[in-house]
């Protein structure tokens, strides 16, 4: 949930790309996502750790970066957050990979999916790395290879799922 309400927060920030990288080794699991979006100018980004900050106009509590900070910290690990306005924004959270307190991944593969398939005019590029292999995969690539198909029909959200999972396990690659 935090990776999706990260992203969101890249697509609402009107964002034409946004780059969501997990990197995995022994000790850390990191999720970064970086976008070209409104970015945020040096006041805002003091306050976007407080809960009770937000941007948004129709609640007045902002939890997404602030829980994933949080959880970070239970984990032994941080989070950084560097903004520029008028240029992009990027978070990278760093967890202790094998920490009691790590929240499961979930199903990253689904997530993925219906990130690439679900933000009409956004090219989100999606990687995913250990220490010996990487597997990435992008909506501008999904479109050009599905040519004339809406990539947004259930059935290519279904098969970027199946093909998502499919070179995770053949890449060896596990979050938990």
């Amino acid at each position: 949930m935090h990776i999706m309400d990260i992203v969101q927060n890249s697509v609402r920030a009107k964002a034409a790309n946004v780059k969501l990288s997990i990197t995995l080794n022994e000790q850390w699991l990191v999720i970064k996502v970086e976008d070209d979006g409104s970015g945020m100018d040096a006041e805002t980004l003091q306050k976007v750790t407080d809960p009770f900050y937000t941007s948004r106009t129709t609640r007045k509590v902002g939890m997404g970066i602030p829980l994933i900070l949080q959880n970070t910290q239970l984990t032994d690990g941080n989070m950084t957050l560097e903004s520029e306005l008028g240029k992009g924004t990027t978070l990278t959270a760093t967890f202790g990979r094998k920490h009691i307190d790590r929240p499961p991944m979930g199903d990253i593969a689904s997530t993925a999916a219906m990130m690439i398939t679900g933000n009409e005019g956004v090219n989100l590029q999606f990687e995913v790395k250990n220490q010996e292999n990487e597997f990435a995969i992008s909506t501008n690539e999904v479109k050009e290879v599905m040519g004339d198909v809406d990539i947004r029909m259930a059935q290519v959200t279904s098969f970027l799922t199946e093909m998502i999972e499919e070179n995770l396990r053949e890449l060896k690659i596990e979050f938990d």
